[in-house]
């Protein structure tokens, strides 16, 4: 296959990918909780790794611990998210899906992670790395960072 045509064929595809995944309705638990796509990648992150602290979920979702608090406080409010102490120092605040909510977004955004999963699962881990890094780099080519 040729530069062009997997160039032809991914623009073929990505808009077609990202229909599908826009129109899988939230749970009616959810539905009218207005949710962004900056809180489902946090959820997402929750539901994969388990309970994090403001700093970790930052860490990993790129972004200032001040933007990641608003978010949890925004969801915590809202009632998706549950804040305990850390038991090894009760300074910090661990943060998790609340229980009432974690079915409801586990149905939501557990399908995503299998079909990632089933995609991914024929590649070798060099090969799922180059394909992430190619994503990244598509990413951050659109966003005019490169």
């Amino acid at each position: 296959m040729s530069t062009e045509d997997a160039v032809r064929e991914l623009l073929l595809v990505m808009p077609r990918m990202v229909g599908r995944v826009k129109r899988i309705p939230p749970p009616d638990e959810i539905r009218d909780l207005d949710l962004a796509p900056r809180h489902l990648t946090l959820l997402s992150l929750l539901l994969l790794d388990g309970p994090l602290t403001v700093n970790e979920l930052a860490a990993r979702l790129g972004v200032a611990p001040t933007t990641v608090s608003l978010l949890i406080g925004d969801l915590t409010r809202k009632g998706v998210l549950a804040r305990r102490a850390d038991e090894a120092d009760r300074r910090r605040r661990i943060v998790d899906i609340s229980d009432t909510s974690r079915p409801a977004i586990s149905a939501w955004l557990s399908p995503g992670a299998r079909a990632w999963r089933h995609a991914l699962a024929p590649l070798t881990a060099e090969q799922q790395r180059m394909f992430v890094d190619t994503l990244l780099r598509y990413e951050q080519h659109v966003a005019g960072d490169a």
